[in-house]
């Protein structure tokens, strides 16, 4: 990988990373607990705990990727960003582009999910 992709790659993480501490900052508000004092009917109140459920698991999945996303930063710092966790070999830059936080390549994957 060239110094221009990884600081492409770089500014792709930096941008996500700032997105999604936004989306953070908004689902962290969303999970708070329904208070039972509010006057609400019965089923508006499903509806809403229901709705707490789904934000409560997006904000989850919104922490764990920032986590991996700064985890690929780190990489990038340390010099061994791209390279693949199992097998050694330069993780493709297309992959790199799409799933920036990659730490195995495509062929590694696939062998996992076997």
């Amino acid at each position: 990988m060239t110094n221009e992709e990884q600081e492409k790659l770089r500014d792709l993480i930096l941008r996500t990373i700032s997105e999604l501490q936004e989306s953070s900052s908004y689902l962290e508000d969303a999970t708070q607990p329904i208070e039972p004092s509010i006057a609400i009917g019965r089923l508006t109140r499903m509806e809403a705990i229901g709705e707490k459920s789904v934000n409560e698991a997006m904000h989850a999945n919104v922490k764990q990727r920032l986590e991996r996303l700064t985890n690929a930063l780190d990489r990038m710092d340390k010099g061994i960003y791209g390279i693949c966790a199992r097998c050694r070999k330069e993780i493709p830059y297309g992959r790199l582009e799409a799933v920036p936080e990659s730490v195995i390549c495509v062929s590694c994957a696939e062998k996992k999910r076997r």
